[in-house]
């Protein structure tokens, strides 16, 4: 049940719903918009109209139910788009469209500075790069772990780009989040339930990958369970699925940003590089995902992608991408965004 409060609602009215939302067995989670805000209250559907006494206490506007099986994601919560806030200088969903851009795993302490000042350069706005890599074959390069974080963190304090980089299991989720200013949970891991709580419990902005096959009901279920830890900061990341087209190495679904537009208030990431896995299609699918409605790109750079570790034929050159910069500003403007 959602409980939306009175613009002007005094704190201790709140405290008091609050309070008796947890004598009734249920959990509340205040999302705070524009200009009231809303409570969810997230517990046992069949003890919830109990909840719909809440509706008589003072401050209260109305109590509704919650339709869709994602109750904080759901956009019957909240009808603004959220705005996750990244560091003092940089959020996501607001009227400027957010560049992470840097190479998928940190080699070395060269190769990181090198791509985070041309990142900077070209007017990226945060610092990717994979300090622990899952890959598919147990011999591939499985990133430098705790030294990559060090890599990236030197990187940060030269340039002042924030920095993503993935956890991988819930195990090192604490050291990560000692680092890193977003949590990017992977493809691979987006229905691991486990690293999901953990991540909502740290309360660091994650970054939410959609997996290779999986739907967007899907996605957002897997967002509710970062959400019902009481971590808000959910950014979610359309990065290609699994089709039988053998052309490019995902499909990339651009047409999840509409969808999620409707059903969610979280902000919509993109992520061309492993959506097409050729650097020929990322410039394209980046300039076609601005004027969809993304409210961020994730985007692979590389100063030498011929002899990257892991993912060169998908990495732009950091010459590419200052020009893909550019002509995404061009596109933004059209559509009443900037970069």
């Amino acid at each position: 049940m959602i409980i939306v409060m009175k613009s002007g609602a005094e704190k201790r009215e709140k405290d008091e719903v609050l309070k008796r939302i947890k004598e009734l067995g249920y959990t509340p989670h205040v999302i705070h918009g524009t200009t009231r805000d809303v409570i969810g209250a997230i517990g046992d559907e069949r003890g919830k109209l109990a909840l719909q006494e809440i509706e008589s206490m003072n401050g209260v506007e109305r109590v509704v139910p919650i339709l869709q099986p994602y109750k904080l994601a759901s956009k019957e919560v909240m009808k603004e788009s959220s705005i996750v806030k990244i560091s003092d200088t940089v959020s996501i969903g607001g009227s400027k469209i957010v560049v992470m851009a840097g190479p998928c795993s940190v080699e070395s302490e060269k190769q990181i500075i090198e791509c985070a000042e041309a990142v900077k350069r070209a007017g990226g706005d945060i610092l990717r790069g994979g300090a622990f890599k899952p890959r598919t074959s147990p011999y591939s390069f499985q990133g430098l772990e705790e030294e990559g974080l060090k890599l990236l963190a030197k990187a940060r304090d030269i340039t002042g780009l924030p920095i993503v980089t993935e956890v991988i299991n819930p195990e090192t989720a604490d050291l990560v989040a000692e680092y890193a200013d977003i949590l990017q949970i992977g493809a691979r891991n987006s229905q691991n339930f486990a690293l999901l709580k953990k991540v909502g419990q740290l309360k660091k902005p994650v970054l939410l990958k959609r997996g290779l096959a999986m739907t967007i009901q899907e996605l957002l279920m897997s967002a509710e369970y970062i959400l019902s830890e009481g971590n808000q900061s959910v950014i979610l990341c359309e990065r290609g699925i699994r089709t039988f087209e053998t052309a490019t190495r995902n499909t990339l679904d651009l047409s999840a940003i509409p969808v999620l537009r409707s059903k969610t208030h979280l902000p919509i990431v993109i992520d061309p590089s492993h959506g097409t896995g050729h650097h020929l299609y990322v410039s394209p699918m980046s300039l076609a995902a601005v004027a969809a409605g993304a409210d961020g790109l994730i985007i692979e750079v590389h100063p030498d992608p011929e002899r990257a570790t892991s993912d060169g034929p998908q990495s732009l050159k950091p010459e590419k991408f200052a020009v893909l910069m550019e002509k995404m500003r061009r596109v933004a403007e059209a559509v009443d965004r900037t970069i």
